[in-house]
């Protein structure tokens, strides 16, 4: 039989769940669906896994977090924090449903098929997650079948991985990340590099996010970008493990990480890369003397002494341009995601030619009903994190309940 239901929410991470509080709190009845448990995504992160922004970030609309503000939860306490969030106000969850399809129905609204059957609904919210398909170059199609290739999403510990050097590909937070855990390890590590931003984990003894946060970077809009592929970019290269710490191209190669360019090409065995590893770092410096201008004119316009911000310190690229692969042990991709949406959302005019919603404040400006929740710049760049996530639910939900009125 086919279920019929006002509202569907698919994804009960904390966007999703941000959004079913708000209507809630508006008596707007809706259900919410999870392929696995609440905070699904979050379990399945790697064991040392930190957030990279500090607690004082996790603004759940209606509940607070009473842990160290300055600190930085690993998965289990992110999972516990979200399941604890979700019962505070009874989440309408429906955990072990997978959606495997989204369509209009013929007599309007959606039809929305799932594990467990059929539900029609009259407004459907994708809470997907910000993070859906693993992306790998064009060269990772040539790795030879013997080798031990797995994407971020894959990997827990270094242990779990086949012995011999690791060869880490992308090198955005989760890349840096891993590159420097394997080589703690006593791993072999090669980080093949590619343009990612960095700063210092803190500024005069303050987070650097709390200073970012007093400009305008975490309220930019699609609009403020050079182009809409800019939205692909990496995250600022740091650490929460231990505390939070720096991480980054010039952390890594102190330890021992071997820098590589990016990764051009696989033939006979061997891996090519370009020699660019130079200018990835001057990228990442490029971006960290943009946000010291950021600070400073925020805090000229707050009239208070900026902090210290010490140039980067000098960087000599030694890379090499081949790796035999008979050599590792493993490969990690970490180079980025990209949405998945049209593996099963059949309503292909929603979307644009990157795979990204058409959408405006959440709300589709294609089709009518259909809404999303945590997508990269939904309204601002720190829409797909902990800090934007109650400021966009409370948008969507007036939206979402306006009609349901």
């Amino acid at each position: 039989m086919t279920e019929t239901a006002n509202i569907v929410i698919v994804g009960a991470g904390q966007a999703g769940l941000a959004l079913s509080h708000e209507l809630a709190a508006a008596a707007v009845d809706h259900t919410v669906l999870e392929r696995g448990r609440v905070g699904e995504t979050w379990r399945g992160r790697w064991n040392s896994f930190c957030l990279v922004i500090p607690n004082w970030t996790v603004r759940l609309p209606g509940y607070s977090y009473g842990g160290d503000p300055d600190g930085f939860m690993p998965r289990d306490e992110i999972v516990a924090h979200l399941q604890g969030y979700a019962r505070s106000f009874e989440a309408p969850v429906r955990e072990d449903i997978n959606v495997t399809a989204l369509e209009q129905a013929d007599s309007g609204g959606f039809l929305v098929r799932t594990s467990s059957g059929e539900i029609r609904a009259r407004q459907v919210v994708l809470a997907a997650g910000a993070y859906q398909r693993p992306h790998r170059p064009a060269a990772a199609a040539q790795l030879p079948a013997s080798l031990h290739v797995i994407d971020a999403e894959q990997y827990t510990q270094p242990g779990a991985l086949p012995a011999g050097p690791a060869l880490v590909v992308g090198s955005g937070q989760t890349g840096c990340q891993l590159a420097e855990e394997l080589r703690e390890a006593g791993r072999e590590t090669y980080l093949a590099c590619g343009r990612a931003p960095w700063a210092p984990r803190r500024l005069d003894g303050r987070d650097i996010i709390a200073w970012i946060d007093e400009t305008p970077f975490m309220d930019m809009t699609l609009s403020d970008l050079p182009s809409p592929l800019a939205r692909l970019g990496a995250n600022v290269q740091a650490s929460g493990r231990g505390g939070g710490h720096d991480c980054h191209y010039r952390t890594l190669q102190t330890l021992g990480v071997r820098l590589l360019g990016h990764l051009t090409g696989i033939e006979d065995g061997v891996a090519y890369f370009a020699p660019d590893a130079a200018e990835s770092v001057a990228f990442g410096d490029a971006r960290y003397a943009d946000i010291c201008g950021l600070i400073r004119k925020a805090c000229a316009a707050r009239g208070v002494k900026p902090p210290e911000m010490p140039p980067p310190a000098p960087f000599q690229a030694d890379p090499l341009d081949r790796l035999k692969l008979d050599r590792l042990g493993a490969v990690v991709f970490t180079s980025g995601f990209r949405p998945d949406y049209g593996r099963w959302v059949r309503l292909p005019s929603a979307f644009d030619e990157m795979g990204f919603p058409i959408q405006r404040n959440g709300s589709s400006t294609v089709i009518p009903g259909l809404h999303f929740m945590g997508v990269h710049f939904q309204r601002k760049r720190k829409s797909a994190t902990f800090l934007g996530v109650a400021e966009d639910a409370a948008v969507l939900a007036e939206t979402i309940a306006s009609a349901a009125r």
